[in-house]
């Protein structure tokens, strides 16, 4: 499992440098530059869910541990 959520991660930081080049800064609500922060936003959603899910996993070991 912390495999599968680091790889997620480091797919998910790929995309958000990806559509990080793609943003139209100058109009950052038009075109394709919507779609682009549209999925940076999902990326982070992702790596955030990510870190949630690893260090949920390390407090079930401790708990784990204590019994």
């Amino acid at each position: 499992m912390k495999i599968l959520s680091i790889i997620l991660s480091v797919i998910a930081l790929g995309l958000i440098i990806f559509n990080f080049t793609k943003v139209n800064f100058s109009a950052p609500f038009e075109g394709e530059s919507t779609v682009a922060l549209i999925t940076i936003v999902a990326g982070l959603c992702v790596i955030l869910i990510m870190a949630i899910l690893r260090t949920s996993k390390r407090i079930e070991e401790q708990v784990k541990k204590r019994k």
